[in-house]
Formats: structure tokens, C-alpha cells, sequence
């Protein structure tokens, strides 16, 4: 499906919009890059999923899913959304962030204080591995991951013991960004959502500074929402065919967008 491309405001309003929509004093002046979006595409998932983490692995897409009592692993054919696989975590924890790296799939809790690590092919919870802090939204990049704790700090892990290798403080024109959420590395950058906000951010991986800003505000059809419907939630970039998608929790709809800069 297509759609037109998203009305562009300017560019200082809509980074004063997100500003305040995370809970920042607005600055005035900041240099970045601002992106409208077009909808090129969207298909269907189901709307009990409340999505915490989702990534795209070759044809398969990975979802994680949150709440006491139906926190899951999926794994989906991707884009037809056949159920593959699915594994169903203890009643007592709240499933957040999720990312496969090689052969294995992480996936983190909220208030559990653990780290899951499944084997990809089967599901199979090989190792508990314990965090320090809560655990919101989970990326790699190849080496390390990447994990975020609703504060504006970013945790760089060791896959091989969970060493705690650095942090990263996350700042929009200079102010630090609270509230990052679901990640997504994608071609050297940290992509997040930020929660409550219909935006995105591209993270510089070195030095913590927002970048640029993705204005996604409007995606959701008011026709599509229901009583259970919440946020803007879920980045997932398939590599293969250099698509960027997006959905929320409880969303009926996985979007694939191209991004339009904002003058």
C-alpha cells in the first residue's frame, strides 16, 4: 500500500514537539536532520502482540512481546506472518527487548533482572545471565549489544560473558534523552524509539548525539486504534532489501517507510 507522503511542518516545530514530548526543556537552534515519511507498504500482524522488540533476520521476523502473563518469543515468516515458533516466559516476568546475533536470541526483562539467551534454531533457553538495571530495548552490532534501560543511557554488553564493556549517554541538543526504548542498529547507527513520543532518533554510536529525527506522528490510521491500542514501539531493518519498518504495541500493522527529509 502507498500513501502519500506525510505533510512536512517546519523543522524547528518539530523538534521543539519532541522536545517537550519527551520531557525536555526546548532548544531552539538544534542541528539536525529532520525526516517526514512515506508509507510504502504495510502488512498485517496481530494485534495481541505487545511488541517490545522485533528485528528481521533473512526471512524471519523476531518479535518479543511484553506484559505479566503473556510476555513471548515469536518467530514469523516474514512478510507472510506465518507463526513458526513461539515460546512463552514465566507468568512472573515482563518481556522486553529482543535481537538475535549469530545463533543465538536475547531477550531481556523489565523488572526480572534477567538476560535470556535462546538457542535460534529451537528456542531453547540455554543461559540466564543477571542485569544490574531494567531492561527496555535490545540491539547488536555485530560484536556487542546494545541494551537501553528507560534512562538516557545505553549499555554495551559482551555477548560472550555479559561483560559490562561501556555506556553510552544519549543527548538531544545537548540535553541528555530519557525514555529510550526499543533499539535497532542500522548501517553504523543506533536507531531507538523513545517512549511516549511518535518519533524515532538516530544515535551517533561514539558519541551519543542525536542526529537526526524521524517524525512519525499520524501513522496510525484513529480508524485502526482500539481500547487496547498503545505506542509507537518496534524498529526493524531488513537488511537484504535496505527496508526500514515500524509498529507499536498492539498495533494491527507492520509499516514499511521511506523517509522523506524535512528542509
Amino acid at each position: 500500500m502507498k500513501s502519500p507522503a506525510r505533510p512536512l511542518a517546519r523543522s524547528r516545530l518539530i523538534v521543539l514537539a519532541f522536545l517537550l514530548a519527551s520531557g525536555l526543556t526546548p532548544v531552539t537552534g538544534a542541528d539536525l536532520q529532520r525526516y517526514g515519511y512515506e508509507v510504502l507498504e504495510r502488512v498485517p500482524q496481530p494485534r495481541e502482540n505487545f511488541v517490545q522488540g522485533l528485528q528481521i533476520f533473512g526471512d524471519s521476523l523476531y518479535v518479543g512481546t511484553g506484559l505479566y502473563g503473556e510476555s513471548r518469543l515469536r518467530e514469523y515468516q516474514f512478510p507472510s506472518m506465518t507463526l513458526t515458533q513461539e515460546l512463552s516466559l514465566p507468568a512472573e516476568v515482563f518481556g522486553e527487548g529482543v535481537t538475535r546475533l549469530g545463533e543465538r536470541i536475547y531477550q531481556l526483562t523489565w523488572h526480572a533482572g534477567q538476560l535470556f539467551e535462546y538457542d535460534a534454531s529451537t528456542f531453547e533457553l540455554l543461559k540466564t545471565h543477571p542485569i544490574s538495571t531494567r531492561g527496555w530495548g535490545l540491539t547488536h552490532n555485530g560484536n556487542e549489544l546494545i541494551y537501553s534501560d528507560g534512562s538516557h543511557q545505553l549499555y554495551f554488553l559482551d555477548p560472550a560473558n555479559m561483560t559490562l564493556l561501556r555506556t553510552l549517554k544519549v543527548t538531544l541538543a545537548a540535553r541528555p534523552l530519557p525514555r529510550l526504548n526499543e533499539l535497532e542498529w542500522i548501517n553504523g547507527e543506533i536507531w531507538a524509539n523513545v517512549w511516549q513520543a511518535n518519533q524515532l532518533v538516530r544515535i551517533d554510536p561514539l558519541n551519543g548525539e542525536v542526529t537526526a529525527i524521524v517524525d512519525l506522528r499520524g501513522l496510525l490510521d484513529p480508524k485502526d486504534r482500539d481500547s487496547s491500542t498503545d505506542v509507537l514501539n518496534g524498529i526493524a531493518w531488513d537488511a537484504s532489501h535496505e527496508a526500514l519498518w515500524v509498529t507499536g504495541k498492539r498495533w494491527p500493522w507492520l509499516y514499511r517507510l521511506k523517509l522523506r527529509p524535512i528542509p
